[in-house]
């Protein structure tokens, strides 16, 4: 009688159910991040870009049409996603090119110290430095040269956890390569925020041309897992830092920056669902964690995805929030362009806490970029630059200085151009909206609540 309680006792622990099947507790996990990305996908119904990889994972797994990162920019994005907290939680982590504090946890260091086998791959966390604050390598894990050697080291006892982080579709672009590929400028479906000229879409095109090398590189990365037998106990995540490196779009806390791609494929082992509940890429460190059955931190903001994954029935949020600080060093002193907002399904609600500020950074060089340099140089931002006259209503929607307030009606205006804070009928929106954002920022202990104007973020180091 004894061992047999032993026998189940051990079962209980080794285990757990999932999707009505029985499978170990402990399972592989491959990471896969593209660097300015935005919901350009087959499954996310963009009918140019070929994604057949992406597209096949997604039909099978969990697709999240709400899923948001916290940053529209990589370092404070990348640092949110490891820790599970908010860019303002993170001190300097809150930078780009800034540094991440070694003793705020990490759930690839968690999973390392738990004993499972980490390593990464291009792009980890970053762009900043991460031994100044006493990492010995890279937050996301050691870098090997590619999936292949990562895998051949690996322990064969050992779960493990892989950091896929690509480069693309970071610019620069190779100008023409859209077209050159086969896709077909006048088939481009332009956002609302951009103009909708011949440069435009052909831009835009050499964007999907990286989408579609992204994608293929996760072919090869599926391959590799079938190839090593690996894939049956393989759960894979495909994200993005932020949006889409475009005027308006990376940098910005609108939508067109922050709402982006999130799929969680686990062979025959979560039933394909698709996902419209409010996610946040800081809900992504405790889900590693729990499938990696790790103690969780106390204080995380976050909320793990584990439930939809085992397909059960969850409370949703009725809000996000979405933040910036000091992306590019392009404002004179080093400043930055602070915002916070939260966004429910009817209205989004941004707080600009320095409006004397160009949103974009200097209309003059200062020291990264160009001008308006929290914009990445592209064909789309020297046209704005180049014709102030046709294209004014982007110009003003992107590179002039917006007020204190924003408030966008979802509802009318999806692409959030018509700023409605001053309408008198929105007032009621308005006033709930700043409150609930101020009670978030109350219990996530933001600096920025008892001195908004804090200088706190503008003095980190730039490296």
């Amino acid at each position: 009688m004894f061992k047999k309680g032993l026998l189940f006792l051990f079962i209980g622990l080794s285990v757990f159910q999932l999707a009505g099947q029985i499978i170990p507790k402990k399972p592989n996990i491959l990471f896969i991040v593209a660097d300015d990305w935005s919901k350009h996908a087959g499954i996310y119904g963009d009918a140019v870009v070929r994604t057949p990889t992406i597209d096949k994972l997604g039909t099978n797994g969990l697709i999240f049409d709400h899923a948001f990162c916290s940053a529209a920019s990589c370092s404070p994005s990348r640092a949110s996603i490891l820790t599970g907290k908010h860019p303002h939680q993170l001190a300097e982590g809150g930078n780009l090119w800034g540094s991440l504090p070694v003793a705020i946890p990490n759930f690839v260091s968690l999973i390392q110290e738990s004993g499972g086998f980490v390593g990464s791959e291009r792009k980890g966390w970053g762009p900043g430095n991460f031994s100044i604050s006493g990492y010995q390598s890279n937050p996301a894990g050691k870098n090997f040269k590619n999936f292949n050697e990562f895998l051949a080291q690996k322990p064969k006892e050992k779960p493990f956890f892989y950091w896929f982080g690509s480069m693309d579709p970071h610019r620069d672009y190779v100008k023409g390569t859209g077209e050159q590929a086969g896709l077909d400028p006048k088939k481009v479906n332009v956002p609302g925020f951009l103009p909708d000229t011949d440069v435009v879409r052909k831009d835009i095109l050499d964007y999907y041309y990286e989408v579609e090398r992204f994608d293929s590189d996760i072919a090869k990365l599926i391959a590799t897992l079938e190839a090593n037998g690996e894939l049956d106990n393989t759960l894979i995540v495909i994200t993005s830092d932020n949006g889409m490196p475009f005027p308006r779009a990376k940098a910005t806390c609108y939508d067109s920056g922050t709402n982006i791609p999130l799929i969680i494929y686990w062979k025959d082992k979560i039933k394909p669902a698709r996902i419209h509940d409010f996610v946040s890429l800081i809900d992504l460190a405790p889900t590693m964690m729990d499938l990696m059955d790790i103690t969780k931190p106390s204080d995380l903001p976050s909320k793990s995805l584990m439930p939809y994954i085992r397909g059960q029935q969850i409370s949703p949020r009725q809000a996000i929030f979405v933040e910036r600080e000091r992306h590019a060093n392009v404002r004179k002193g080093n400043l930055g362009y602070p915002i916070r907002g939260i966004r429910t399904q009817e209205f989004l609600y941004l707080r600009n806490f320095e409006p004397n500020r160009y949103p974009a950074g200097d209309p003059l060089k200062w020291v990264a970029v160009g001008p308006y340099g929290d914009i990445d140089d592209s064909p789309s931002k020297q046209l704005l630059l180049a014709d102030s006259s046709t294209h004014a209503f982007y110009i003003d929607r992107t590179l002039k200085k917006r007020g204190a307030e924003e408030l966008y009606d979802l509802k009318t205006d999806p692409f959030q151009l018509h700023n409605v804070a001053n309408q008198k009928r929105f007032q009621k929106q308005k006033k709930q909206l700043k409150i609930a954002l101020e009670d978030w920022m109350i219990k996530t202990n933001d600096p920025r609540i008892k001195n908004p104007n804090s200088p706190l973020w503008d003095t980190y180091p730039y490296y």
